[in-house]
């Protein structure tokens, strides 16, 4: 939708179109417009440090019948996986993975990375 108009999409439209709230749009119509300026597919190079996180809120931070909703186990069962690939001149790429096993992890690494390019993990 932001590509085919000439003149952009509103934080309304979208949200209207995927079902989200303005404010959620408005955010993710800043992250694309910045992902867009970039306009590269470029894989990172040279130094790189890599690392995963789990998205999501804090249990005790919830109101009791949220929590009994949306928590359903421990620790990160009910959160979003998020990998990050930073190169050292200041380049971020995030996504969301399916998990923190091996397989999800390396298969990303190797669709963003060049081979050949230092891996370590951020500190």
């Amino acid at each position: 939708m932001i590509a085919n108009d000439k003149n952009g999409i509103s934080s309304q439209e979208l949200h209207r179109a995927i079902g989200v709230t303005q404010k959620s749009a408005w955010f993710m119509l800043q992250r694309i417009r910045l992902a867009m300026q970039t306009g590269t597919f470029e894989k990172a190079a040279g130094a790189v440090e890599v690392d995963e996180t789990f998205i999501g809120g804090k249990a005790r931070n919830m109101h009791k019948h949220i929590r009994e909703q949306k928590i359903t186990g421990t620790g990160g069962k009910d959160k979003t996986a998020v990998i990050g690939v930073l190169e050292r001149d200041g380049k971020i790429r995030v996504s969301v993975i399916d998990g923190r096993r091996k397989k999800p992890l390396q298969r990303h690494v190797r669709d963003h990375v060049e081979p050949g390019a230092e891996v370590s993990p951020m500190l």
